[in-house]
């Protein structure tokens, strides 16, 4: 069995990685998945304003809030999971998550944007392609093509 860490942090590119997971199980690639999520740490005026506990309370709550619509989809196809949720850098934290639970491959989705920043990925999904040591599959956004008015019009 393939353990397969997905990064979610609550966003479309994200949910993709999830369904690329998924596919790959339905594909007949035998896997067990860990969703995880990194909250970023409280500042240092928070933690001196405010109980640190409590703080971190509302960060694993967000988080859990954020890996919803992953887990539904996991469920849903019936593919097995476990759910990490941390504080930290999200780039270093998914890489160390990734490592003590004993993934063997991380997949992390990337926002891509039109024209040029297309081949573009965010800052987190190319920090952990350039520092894991595990093999990474960054999962973009398909592009969505616009109907044009003429289009429309014969619809």
């Amino acid at each position: 069995m393939v353990k397969i860490m997905i990064a979610v942090d609550g966003s479309e590119a994200a949910l993709e990685g999830v369904r690329h997971g998924i596919k790959l199980m339905q594909q007949g690639l035998d896997a067990h998945f860990v969703i995880a999520h990194v909250q970023k740490e409280a500042s240092l005026l928070e933690l001196a304003t405010t109980d640190s506990d409590l703080i971190a309370n509302a960060s694993i709550e967000a988080g859990m809030d954020l890996i919803a619509p992953a887990q539904e989809l996991l469920k849903a196809a019936g593919a097995p999971y476990e759910v990490e949720i941390s504080l930290g850098e999200p780039g270093n934290t998914l890489i160390d998550i990734a490592q003590s639970t004993e993934c063997d491959q991380i997949i992390i989705g990337a926002t891509g944007q039109g024209g040029l920043g297309s081949i573009l990925i965010g800052s987190v999904s190319r920090e952990v392609a350039r520092h894991s040591r595990l093999p990474v599959t960054i999962v973009k956004l398909p592009e969505v093509v616009e109907a044009t008015d003429s289009e429309e019009e014969e619809s």
